[in-house]
This record gives structure tokens, C-alpha cells and sequence, in this order.
């Protein structure tokens, strides 16, 4: 009878090291799927936008500077702002948004 009690009790310990291993797997894939997974989607999807800048875009930058490329290097672009025509050189990383320029459409007038 004891013995049958101390087989009886290391099942069910065992069941619950089981079960513990697989709430803690549960939790990694739920965070993976939650929090890393969308972060390198947008990383992704930032890197191509910074990569695809062109002559005549207006740009956003994170400081809040708007204005068009005007000169690209390798990493750095230069942006004219303003009426009075400021070029100032960023970093292509201190892109926040780009608006492409559209040469095909017309012209309303």
C-alpha cells in the first residue's frame, strides 16, 4: 500500500514538471508571436523605406523637419526647407516618413 502511494505521487509530480515545460513554451511562442515578430517586421519595412529615398522626396524627419532630398550619399541625405532654401545634411537613420514625388500625374489647373 505505501508503495503504491509514492508511485501514485511521482506521477503526478512528474504530470506537473510536464505541464509547467509546456505553459513556459506556450508563454515564449505567445511573446515571440506578440512583441518580436512585429518589431522586425517594421524594422524591416523602415530600412527599406530609408533605403529607397530618391532626388525630390519630401521627407520627414524624427526631429520633425520637413523637406525634399536634394543631394544622397551612402548613409547621409541633404534636405532644403523652407522658403528660404536651408540645406541641412541627416543621417538616412533619422528618417521618419517619405513622400515619394509623382511625375506622372498632371497637373490640375
Amino acid at each position: 500500500m505505501n508503495i503504491q502511494f509514492l508511485s501514485n505521487s511521482m506521477d503526478s509530480t512528474t504530470m506537473s514538471n510536464i505541464s509547467m515545460i509546456v505553459m513556459l513554451v506556450i508563454m515564449f511562442a505567445v511573446m515571440y508571436f506578440l512583441l518580436y515578430r512585429p518589431q522586425k517586421k517594421q524594422q524591416k519595412k523602415d530600412a527599406e523605406m530609408r533605403s529607397s529615398l530618391e532626388i525630390g522626396d519630401e521627407v520627414t524627419t524624427i526631429g520633425g523637419i520637413v523637406g525634399r532630398v536634394i543631394a544622397l550619399k551612402e548613409d547621409t541625405f541633404v534636405l532644403e526647407t523652407g522658403s528660404d532654401r536651408t540645406k541641412i545634411r541627416f543621417r538616412r537613420a533619422a528618417v521618419q516618413a517619405v513622400t515619394k514625388l509623382d511625375m506622372e500625374t498632371p497637373a490640375q489647373k
